[in-house]
């Protein structure tokens, strides 16, 4: 039947509100339209790719596939072209005047006989992209000539509800998709702008997409020449053994925006009840972001070659943010403008996969190339002990990637709780470890002279964040860990009666300092000292005195210091001093300022500080002139 010459049809499905809702409140980002108009384009062309496999004569002769852009900035248009399928009157109606109709959708349910393998993968399944050119576009015009057909055909809408349709002149098939731009959108005229938008969201599109630009020809000549501006290298499609580690390099920088080389790469397919590909990196080092910018996790998120996401938080937890890279999955919910994801399960198995992936590449890396592990843990490690708080499931897993100093390793050094429990003694049945700002004072703690006595080994924790999260690792492999300033080697029993003993003896020197040095909460005999006069442990359940200076140093501390225990080493000469001091005289001033003094001591070697210094030189001024 002969068509009218114009021809003027209203859209379907809810007319201005839809369209409305399409191009002022769908997309968060403007510039998405291109990503839109892109994506059909490579649609377009794999239809006609897979429909020459029947019919070859429909490609007449034409297989250079590309999808051309061309800004006008005189007439103020932006035209996108391709020779895809195209679309003759009737799909056109079917196509561009219904809403969330598309053809791609349509399209696959007719390719559910064929053969997977020749099967082309196509996004556009909600058939409203097209309208995002409303965004920046005050008007649209098609052209397109269907595959097989002589005429073309012309649609020209406002987006107010109304579209036209003509005959119309195409020398070949394919579609033309030119947008009146708006005065206040002319950035999309500017080939800098096409360029950079293209390079974020389509630069792994499988097509070329083209631009005309002019450069030097002979003498003082300009030419026009067509040049590619995509990359179409979609590193995470090929095979591992295909990708040179240059083009991994060159990749990883283009992503992460680091100029040196990735430490590992993870290159994994997804396979069987979850399809997708994954093209990760662990970083050598902190990033700049890492140190000072407000980094969000998660890849880059991919539907067949096309940008989605920027980072998808969902697909990788937050404590693995310096992980970099892209996975690109089909078969994700996305909602209608394909920016968000819509909750799915396959969201948490991908996630599950994926967080393996990376624990094994980098367990892998310390068995394999400890020295790069090391620099690696020094700069990230912290990254790992964030999870070891918040990721459960992989407790164990993020566990045995870390490294800590003990006091047996040598400076610079480092031990695995896997080295630690192998070395353990028989009769030590806690893992211990010590918080505090520097390994050398950690390491020659008060409260430690037990464990070296005895040749135990000390985890030295000297990383802020040890203190919020070693303790919610309440054991490793059913050893428990222990702060080593709360736990005491159990004492034998004639050890124990002669400490009893020698306390009953030493009560009336306690209760008396205890009323003169009010900062403590109990004073006590210790154990665990051998070579010390005094030392300040924690009371059971309160907070340590590292972890309080911490807090301190954040702003976060509103509470007075808590009162922790005073220990004394009934064997050291200071202490004797002290308590025939008292025998004596138990008014003497000397018993209150030996006593302080030991206290004071005992401040010091724990790290924290003195509240009046002077005081503290006074006493050991007057001690050291009695002594001589």
């Amino acid at each position: 039947m002969t068509q009218p010459a114009v021809e003027k049809l209203e859209f379907k499905s809810e007319l201005r509100q839809v369209l409305n809702l399409i191009t002022h409140s769908l997309y968060s980002h403007r510039e998405v339209f291109l990503r839109e108009l892109i994506s059909n384009a490579c649609d377009a062309i794999d239809k006609i790719r897979f429909n020459s496999l029947q019919n070859e004569q429909l490609l007449e002769g034409n297989r250079d596939w590309k999808i051309k852009l061309v800004a006008d900035k005189e007439a103020g248009t932006l035209t996108v072209s391709d020779n895809g399928v195209g679309m003759d009157h009737d799909a056109i109606i079917e196509n561009l005047g219904t809403i969330a109709k598309s053809g791609t959708k349509a399209f696959l349910e007719n390719l559910k006989q064929a053969d997977a393998a020749t099967r082309p993968e196509l996004i556009g399944q909600f058939g409203v992209g097209f309208y995002s050119a409303f965004m920046v576009a005050d008007q649209v015009t098609v052209v397109s000539r269907a595959a097989g057909q002589s005429g073309a055909v012309k649609w020209v809408s406002d987006g107010q509800g109304e579209y036209t349709l003509e005959p119309a002149e195409r020398d070949r098939r394919g579609t033309d998709v030119t947008l009146h731009i708006k005065d206040e959108e002319k950035e999309f005229l500017d080939p800098w702008r096409l360029r950079q938008i293209v390079k974020q969201f389509s630069d792994f599109v499988e097509h070329p997409v083209v631009m005309d630009v002019e450069k030097s020809g002979e003498g003082d000549a300009k030419v026009i020449e067509e040049e590619v501006i995509n990359s179409r290298k979609a590193l995470w499609l090929r095979s591992k053994g295909d990708v040179t580690q240059d083009e991994h390099n060159a990749f990883y920088q283009q992503i992460s925006g680091n100029f040196d080389e990735p430490l590992k790469v993870i290159h994994y397919s997804g396979e069987g009840t979850v399809e997708f590909k994954a093209l990760l990196y662990i970083p050598k080092t902190k990033s700049f972001d890492l140190q000072y910018g407000d980094v969000k996790a998660g890849p880059k998120l991919y539907v067949n070659r096309v940008q989605i996401m920027d980072h998808c938080e969902a697909l990788l937890p937050s404590y693995l943010r310096f992980v970099t890279g892209v996975v690109d999955c089909a078969d994700l919910p996305l909602n209608v403008s394909r920016e968000l994801l819509q909750h799915n399960p396959l969201l948490e198995k991908i996630q599950r996969i994926l967080v393996k992936q990376v624990l094994k590449a980098l367990e892998d890396l310390k068995t394999s190339a400890y020295d790069d592990y090391l620099v690696f843990h020094d700069e990230l490690g912290n990254f790992l002990k964030e999870g070891l708080g918040r990721d459960w499931n992989n407790r164990e897993a993020l566990a045995d990637l870390l490294l800590f100093h003990s006091v047996k390793t040598e400076a610079g050094k480092r031990t695995t709780l896997a080295q630690y429990a192998e070395a353990m003694p028989e009769d030590q049945k806690e893992i211990l470890y010590l918080a505090g700002e520097q390994r050398s004072a950690l390491a020659n703690a008060p409260c430690l002279e037990v464990y070296r006595e005895k040749d135990w080994d000390v985890l030295l924790l000297t990383e802020p964040i040890d203190e919020f999260v070693l303790p919610g690792l309440p054991d490793y492999k059913g050893k428990p860990l222990k702060a080593a300033d709360r736990s005491v080697p159990e004492l034998k029993p004639e050890e124990k009666a002669r400490l009893e003993a020698a306390t009953e003896g030493f009560k009336p020197l306690f209760e008396a300092l205890q009323g003169r040095i009010q900062e403590v909460k109990e004073v006590r005999l210790s154990s665990r000292l051998k070579g010390s006069p005094a030392c300040l442990v924690p009371d059971e359940g309160a907070m340590g005195a590292s972890l309080e200076r911490l807090l301190r140093k954040m702003g976060r501390s509103t509470e007075e210091p808590s009162k922790r225990i005073l220990e004394l080493n009934p064997e050291h000469p200071l202490v004797k001093t002290l308590q025939a001091f008292h025998q004596q005289n138990a008014g003497d001033e000397r018993v209150e300022n030996l006593g302080r003094l030991l206290y004071e001591e005992a401040l010091i070697a724990e790290g924290s500080r003195l509240e009046d210094p002077s005081a503290f030189i006074k006493r050991i001024n007057a001690l050291v002139g009695e002594k001589f």
